[in-house]
């Protein structure tokens, strides 16, 4: 019998390459991917770190069971009391520091950076906003003004207008934030920009700078919140504490879901002049905050973060080969940097025809993301290194 389903893939569904992968998914579950011509991937990257309890974790299976008996969409956000909302709110504001204690949620990453974007403007009464060099924000029209890859915005332009970028990690160049900006936004380890680490000190010295300024500082923890990097969130590895914080991936053990922090004066601003400054239909939607519960819960339960800095140190311990020039990045956050692209790519083809999933990220052809999923057992996590070396001897 024909499959409908590589047709409707070809000729229903836009694509965002020239070349997708185009593999067919007939289950996940666990660590594994299981495709219609009966492979098993080991996903070494977790959705692109969203899937770090795993795919179809029993206990977000269950709090998504447990809503879907109660209600779906019942309003649009903020209106009504809904008990999985403004439960995840309470349990993640408790997850946090003080001045972190009010959360918006959207239903993506990019829409959480818009939302944030938006509120240090109307908070500060600013206009201009700082980023830097490589970061990736998202792609809607805001989330894109302020990724700083020519490559991707310049197709777009005119953006957002009054964007500065900086260099990365530098921190002579922090005297550049003057008391126009309203805000500075940065992923505290920069994730499409190829896993690159900043220093603590200049973590530090950005704190110091937006707050003699007045510029609010974001921290874009989409891809790094959740234990991703060896601690619940990434700033805490940097002894810095935002004034913004965003969040999704990882957030809903698969659900979409996304959300942008803040302290309630700062957020409280969006409630007037006017009343609804900033709306949402489907944020916080019942089903996906009821599975953001049952995700905390499992990663704070797990030790998860903890059991990332295992991860890493395997990792780092079980893959060391001449074709590799580094592997960079914190906890199960990791890029494998090859020597050129052409090795890179066939590496990636290799680990795939053998069981095990790869990528790239968005701004390196030479850099393989290893983002597996926290909670990965030893055996599967030790099998799927096996593969990878096996692919570096052949690449």
């Amino acid at each position: 019998m024909p499959d409908s389903r590589k047709d409707n893939f070809a000729n229903a569904l836009a694509w965002t390459s020239e070349d997708p992968l185009g593999l067919v998914v007939e289950k996940a579950e666990g660590p594994y991917i299981y495709l219609d011509d009966g492979t098993c991937l080991i996903d070494f990257i977790s959705g692109i770190a969203v899937s770090s309890v795993g795919h179809r974790h029993p206990a977000v299976l269950k709090a998504i069971r447990k809503q879907l008996d109660r209600h779906l969409h019942v309003m649009v956000y903020g209106e009504f009391v809904q008990e999985a909302q403004a439960g995840f709110a309470a349990d993640l504001s408790s997850a946090l520091p003080d001045g972190l204690d009010s959360v918006y949620f959207t239903m993506t990453g990019t829409e959480a950076n818009e939302g944030a974007l938006k509120l240090a403007k109307k908070y500060t009464g600013r206009t201009k906003l700082v980023s830097f060099s490589n970061s990736y924000h998202g792609d809607t029209h805001g989330s894109l003004s302020v990724t700083g890859r020519a490559v991707y915005r310049d197709p777009f332009t005119p953006l957002l207008p009054d964007v500065h970028f900086l260099p990365f990690n530098d921190e002579a160049a922090l005297t550049e934030i003057d008391d126009s900006a309203a805000c500075v936004i940065t992923e505290p380890i920069q994730g499409e920009g190829g896993i690159v680490v900043p220093s603590k000190e200049w973590h530090q010295a950005l704190r110091k700078r937006c707050s003699e300024v007045g510029a609010l500082l974001i921290f874009d923890e989409i891809q790094t919140g959740f234990g991703r990097t060896g601690s619940m969130f990434a700033f805490e590895k940097f002894g810095v504490v935002p004034d913004i914080i965003t969040f999704a991936k990882a957030m809903a053990g698969g659900m979409p879901l996304g959300a942008f922090v803040s302290s309630k004066e700062i957020l409280g601003c969006l409630k007037t002049n006017p009343a609804l400054s900033h709306v949402t239909t489907f944020g916080g939607h019942p089903v996906s905050c009821a599975a953001a519960r049952a995700t905390l819960r499992v990663i704070q339960d797990g030790h998860l973060a903890e059991r990332a800095k295992w991860i890493e140190e395997r990792v780092k311990s079980e893959l060391q080969h001449p074709k590799i020039d580094e592997i960079r990045g914190m906890g199960a956050m990791l890029g494998m940097k090859l020597r050129n692209a052409e090795t890179t790519a066939k590496v990636v083809d290799i680990c795939r025809k053998n069981g095990v999933l790869l990528g790239w990220t968005l701004h390196s052809d030479t850099l393989i993301r290893i983002a597996p999923p926290l909670n990965i057992p030893e055996t599967v996590l030790d099998s799927a290194l096996n593969v990878v070396r096996g692919a570096l001897e052949q690449a």
